[in-house]
């Protein structure tokens, strides 16, 4: 979700494990020439959701770590691409947290339908996430470096 620290955490990991760090949300907006928002607005949270799909499936996924937009979950393909040169982390953050982080989310490109509250598209996610997940990192309580401390530990079994 947004403001789960996918970004800020992503940055400090990559620098940690001394690999390259990519926000497919900065990529899609370089592509389409507009914010994430402006997507969203003119042509439709489904045109948001396809420009994703197809900047994943487009990305050298190896030796990075990549910062996904939130609903990079929708498309099967993106995630079984992803999985097939790494680890799936799924950053868990509650609800009240995300309200908290983003404060107004209409201005913030979210993938979502137009009758679809946060609290809605939260649980509709949720369930992707998990269901997606290698990792689940819980991030109530933590600051981005404890964050990534606890991607860093759940990672080593895994990368060894």
């Amino acid at each position: 979700m947004p403001g789960s620290g996918k970004s800020t955490v992503g940055v400090l990991l990559a620098k940690r494990l001394g690999l390259g760090f990519i926000d497919t949300d900065l990529l899609i907006q370089e592509q389409a020439g507009r914010t994430l928002q402006d997507i969203v607005d003119q042509d439709g949270y489904g045109a948001l959701r396809h420009l994703e799909e197809q900047v994943l499936l487009k990305l050298d996924v190896r030796h990075k770590v990549i910062s996904t937009g939130g609903s990079a979950v929708y498309s099967a393909p993106a995630m079984e691409y992803l999985r097939s040169s790494g680890t799936l982390v799924f950053l868990d953050i509650p609800l009240e947290l995300v309200i908290e982080r983003i404060g107004d989310h209409s201005m913030r490109g979210i993938s979502r339908r137009p009758d679809q509250s946060l609290a809605e598209l939260f649980a509709e996610r949720f369930q992707l996430y998990s269901f997606w997940a290698d990792l689940t990192v819980p991030g109530a309580g933590r600051n981005q470096e404890q964050v990534c401390d606890a991607v860093m530990a759940g990672l080593a079994p895994i990368v060894q």
